[in-house]
């Protein structure tokens, strides 16, 4: 690993990941993490099919996404894995990274869906209940429901900020029996409990209301199941962590915040990974503090590729390429590795 964070794959003939180098005048984590959100940026208009994925649990909610296939190959083209991408805390499909990453990926080739997890976007309507940190089980029923002609050049899933520390989950408990090629993780809260205290800072104030604004409106959307008590300590929560203690948790089966920020924290799941997975994270992101990051032995693990720059932000990185973000840039060298 060099000063940067940096890695390189294991392998004979596998190219150096690109150092993340920052793009003026986007300096420091705060600005890298607003700067999708203050300038809007085009994107091709994406031709999509919506998929419907069952969840196996006998509540009747299904998964929906966005799936696009790339234009057909003029000739004979390559297997290509079909990416799965798994959007954050309060996303969806039409989260700002989700859009590009299936833009970029559908230019290069790649089969790629959009998921909206359980309650989040377009899934809201047909699910009773909500996503949480820790729900790998229906990432394991959406990969069940897939039907076999897009998943026959194989799978790699990408996950972000919430949806990457559940998509780590999943693999630490599936080990080497988990159908996936190759895995991306793009700043995971590797320690829940950590990020929420850092999330009540008040400097993350305004993080803070923007996050728990969409995460009330996605829990109490249309076809939602929810108590009355349930109703009152969403709409009640002052932070992350009062909405998780009086919601999250009890809901799904934990004794209170810590109880459940503790057993989903992808930190405990990272040695069972046996896939090869690929870990990006920015040690200046404001929302996700850097020292589990910093503390976990990645070499322990082979099946881990640790990229950690001393900047980019939370799901930031906009680096020299204006056209395509850095952590793009080394989703496209992993997946070529494949």
């Amino acid at each position: 690993m060099d000063s940067l964070g940096l890695t390189r794959l294991p392998g004979p003939a596998l190219a150096d990941f690109p150092p993340f180098l920052v793009r003026a005048p986007w300096w420091g984590g705060d600005l890298q993490t607003l700067r999708n959100y203050l300038v809007r940026w085009s994107v091709p208009l994406l031709s999509a099919e919506r998929i419907y994925l069952p969840m196996r649990d006998g509540s009747g909610d299904r998964l929906v996404g966005s799936l696009h296939r790339p234009p057909p190959a003029s000739g004979p083209a390559p297997a290509r894995p079909l990416v799965v991408l798994i959007h954050g805390l309060s996303g969806c499909e039409q989260s700002h990274y989700m859009v590009k990453t299936a833009a970029h990926l559908l230019a290069l080739g790649f089969t790629v869906l959009r998921l909206n997890l359980r309650g989040a976007g377009a899934s809201r309507p047909h699910c009773r209940f909500q996503y949480y940190a820790g729900r790998s089980g229906d990432f394991a029923d959406v990969l069940a429901a897939l039907p076999f002609e897009l998943i026959k050049g194989g799978i790699v899933a990408i996950g972000y900020s919430l949806g990457a520390n559940m998509l780590l989950k999943y693999l630490g408990e599936w080990g080497s029996d988990a159908p996936l090629k190759g895995a991306i993780a793009v700043s995971a809260p590797l320690d829940l409990a950590g990020t929420a205290r850092r999330m009540m800072w008040r400097r993350n104030s305004l993080y803070q209301r923007y996050l728990l604004r969409h995460m009330r409106a996605e829990s109490l959307g249309p076809g939602a199941e929810v108590t009355a008590a349930e109703r009152a300590a969403i709409i009640g929560a002052r932070s992350i962590w009062e909405f998780d203690h009086r919601f999250s948790a009890p809901r799904n089966g934990f004794a209170g915040a810590e109880d459940y920020y503790e057993r989903n924290a992808a930190r405990h799941f990272l040695d069972g990974i046996a896939v090869p997975t690929l870990v990006i994270h920015a040690l200046d992101d404001p929302w996700i503090p850097p020292e589990p990051y910093l503390g976990y032995a990645w070499r322990r693990n082979p099946s881990l590729i640790p990229l950690l720059p001393p900047q980019g932000g939370h799901v930031g990185f906009q680096g020299r390429d204006r056209r395509i973000p850095w952590h793009d840039l080394c989703a496209t060298r992993f997946l070529a590795a494949l």
